[in-house]
């Protein structure tokens, strides 16, 4: 996790080397606990879900304006259905821990993606593919659990869409192109860089 990553001026997320933007949902309320001198908010916007991590971007920022999810660190996430209120994912995120500094220093976010405005039948099965999908790549390769959010890159994102149930009733976006046309600005990694 990374509060306010860095965004263009249209609130879409700058991209990483290699990272596909599959989707974007707005009308999503988002609460997480463990903000930096904030604690636990909620707040209505957008969230965009990549090869590599999910964002949200807070329609009217209070607390933050925007805050990254790696993939690979999302953990015991589920989607629950109650009958009295809205659909809705929950789960952990591990934070994105500088280099020079120590991870017991950081803990683990609870997250909850609230879908508001309209149904959640396009979202939901892509959000777990990709989770999946990311697993097994990362198993695959060896590497560490949570060594480098980036390591998600390698995810067959093309098979996924070109295979997706679209919900009528979703207002989710589905990107069969990248949306920005500043696609040559890309961040190479989670830390930030010196101006």
């Amino acid at each position: 996790m990374a509060v306010n990553p860095q965004l263009f001026p249209n609130g879409m997320p700058i991209p990483f080397l290699n990272e596909l933007f599959v989707l974007s949902r707005h009308g999503v309320e988002f609460e997480v606990d463990k903000i930096p001198g904030v604690g636990k908010t909620r707040t209505r916007g957008t969230i965009y879900l990549s090869n590599i991590r999910m964002v949200f971007v807070a329609k009217m920022p209070v607390d933050f304006i925007a805050f990254d999810m790696p993939l690979l660190f999302v953990s015991d996430e589920i989607f629950t259905q109650p009958v009295f209120h809205c659909n809705n994912i929950s789960g952990f995120v591990d934070p994105v821990v500088p280099d020079n500094e120590n991870s017991a220093l950081y803990s683990t976010h609870t997250f909850k993606i609230l879908f508001k405005d309209g149904g959640c039948g396009t979202f939901v099965p892509l959000f777990f593919n990709l989770i999946a999908s990311v697993r097994r790549a990362q198993q695959q390769s060896g590497v560490q659990p949570r060594a480098d959010p980036l390591q998600a890159a390698q995810t067959p994102v093309d098979e996924m869409i070109r295979h997706a149930y679209v919900d009528p009733n979703d207002p989710t976006k589905i990107f069969l192109q990248q949306p920005t046309p500043e696609s040559q600005l890309r961040r190479r990694s989670y830390q930030s860089q010196p101006a």
